[in-house]
């Protein structure tokens, strides 16, 4: 097949596009496949080493965790799927080898979901890690109806997920975005507010008595945002550990069918949109990763093989 693929540690230049074997589903997975595949920040991440104490690599590394495509064959014990069936998945596994940047993937079954018919395959692609960890986050601070929510990067791919979710909770979203990105974060329901110096001042004046919960989707703001909280706010970062000194959660976002599954009917009942800004082809993924460094990408970006 092809693929995309990395023997060491490094940035996009370490990147190859070339043939690998074809992967073996195991006994609980399935063989996809890929359609298309999101990048996310932490493909790059991870390919320049920096989960290298959390994740052992095996090299060469197809990197990639997000996809949407169809079931080509099937493991020996695998009841939840069949042949020809379109699925998305948080394909994540616990080390690094064999990821979605591919033309096929070999999926345990408890990282897919049925992908929603009325979704494209490269919207379906950039639903699972942004909207799983923008619900799983939303579990994890209870957020419910009546919450006032801040979060921040919220036009971003998990952020713009966390307002649209946290809206169809009934809570009102307060979200940190640049001033070309107010209109965007209006249209999916949150009251914008610029981030930068005045960021406090600017929210207490939206939310006099604090707001009930903190979302932090960039790092190094939970230390500043616990200053506008309400008493008993509920804070969770996904990068910043300072949040549990606060009483916070500290989030990894996991695989889990349920979550994704929910994801999914959300997205058939059109609570829950997809913003694809770039779709390019599979060898092309190193100038898709450059731009997700970049940060300036409002949506998500997409190879396809």
């Amino acid at each position: 097949m092809k693929a995309v693929s990395y023997r060491a540690y490094g940035g996009p230049e370490a990147l190859e596009y070339g043939e690998l074997p074809d992967p073996r589903p195991g006994p609980d997975s399935v063989l996809v496949r890929v359609r298309a595949a999101a990048v996310n920040p932490v493909d790059w991440k991870a390919q320049a080493g920096y989960l290298a104490g959390m994740i052992d690599p095996v090299f060469p590394v197809i990197p990639g965790w997000d996809v949407s495509g169809v079931v080509v064959a099937l493991g020996a014990d695998t009841p939840e799927f069949q042949v020809g069936d379109e699925v998305m998945g948080y394909v994540r596994e616990d080390f690094l080898s064999r990821g979605t940047f591919a033309e096929y993937v070999a999926a345990p079954v408890r990282t897919l979901a049925r992908k929603p018919a009325n979704l494209s395959f490269e919207q379906a692609a950039g639903l699972p890690l942004a909207g799983l960890t923008a619900f799983q986050s939303l579990k994890a601070a209870r957020a419910g109806e009546g919450d006032t929510v801040l979060v921040h990067a919220a036009a971003g791919g998990v952020g713009s997920m966390a307002v649209q979710l946290a809206r169809h909770l009934g809570a009102r979203v307060i979200g940190t975005a640049s001033e070309r990105n107010h209109d965007y974060l209006r249209s999916l329901g949150a009251e914008p507010v610029t981030y930068g110096e005045g960021l406090n001042e600017r929210v207490r004046a939206m939310a006099p008595g604090g707001v009930d919960v903190v979302l932090d989707f960039v790092g190094g703001v939970v230390k500043d945002s616990a200053e506008v909280t309400a008493e008993g706010a509920r804070l969770v970062s996904i990068t910043d550990p300072e949040v549990t000194e606060l009483g916070g959660r500290l989030l990894w976002v996991r695989p889990d069918i349920a979550d994704l599954t929910a994801l999914g009917h959300l997205a058939e009942q059109g609570v829950l949109s997809v913003e694809v800004a770039r779709v390019l082809p599979l060898e092309k993924t190193a100038e898709a990763q450059r731009l997700s460094a970049e940060g300036h990408t409002r949506g998500k970006i997409v190879v396809t093989p």
